[in-house]
This record gives structure tokens, C-alpha cells and sequence, in this order.
């Protein structure tokens, strides 16, 4: 089991370095298909892309995304449709990524695979 989903996301208020390339590298690695992008003022998140059949289906996973994420205190960015749905991660306090942002993505991945 991936450590990443037995741990909580921590409230994050600032005063945390976001982690650099190499932390991002080791942890992207504990999730599956989750890419590293860069906004338009240089802050890392992650993002990943899922297909469903329908929008129904599109629309469910959105509403266990948001429910995990109040769970965890750590909501990301979402975009979906008609048979797909997108997330984008960052921890917005630091403007970077953080632990929480990986925790988060396994977690949303544990929903996808169930």
C-alpha cells in the first residue's frame, strides 16, 4: 500500500518551504500518472486527466473528490464534463508543492481505482 494514503493532510497556513525539484521527483513517484506543471507566475502543481464513459460518471468522481478533500482540509482545482475531469494540486499558502499535495493525489487516485 502507497505510505502516502495512510497519511492526513497537515492545515497549511505558510511559513513552509515548498519543496524543490528533487523532493517533488522522489514523491512524484509515489503517484501514478500525476503530472508536474507550472502555472504562469513559475508555482509547481500537479495534474492529472480522467476519462469516463459519461457525465454522470465524470460528475460522480467530482463529487468523492470533494469529499475526500474536505476530509482532508486540502481542496484542489477542478474542471469536468461530459466524460472527463481534471485536477490541478498546489498547497496556494506557499505557493509551491508540499507533502499534502501527494497525499491528496493518492488518495484521489484510490477513488478512481475502486
Amino acid at each position: 500500500m502507497n505510505d502516502l494514503l495512510k497519511k492526513k493532510c497537515v492545515p497549511c497556513e505558510g511559513g513552509v518551504i515548498p519543496f524543490d525539484t528533487s523532493q517533488i521527483h522522489k514523491y512524484q513517484k509515489k503517484v501514478d500518472g500525476w503530472d508536474i506543471n507550472k502555472n504562469n507566475k513559475n508555482i509547481f502543481f500537479l495534474e492529472k486527466n480522467y476519462k469516463f464513459e459519461n457525465f454522470a460518471e465524470s460528475q460522480n468522481f467530482v463529487n468523492k473528490v470533494g469529499k475526500i478533500s474536505e476530509e482532508e482540509g486540502h481542496h484542489p482545482d477542478i474542471s469536468f464534463g461530459w466524460g472527463y475531469a481534471k485536477i490541478n494540486i498546489t498547497t496556494h499558502a506557499i505557493e509551491g508543492l508540499s507533502e499534502n499535495d501527494f497525499i491528496l493525489a493518492a488518495k484521489i487516485d484510490q477513488i478512481f481505482n475502486v
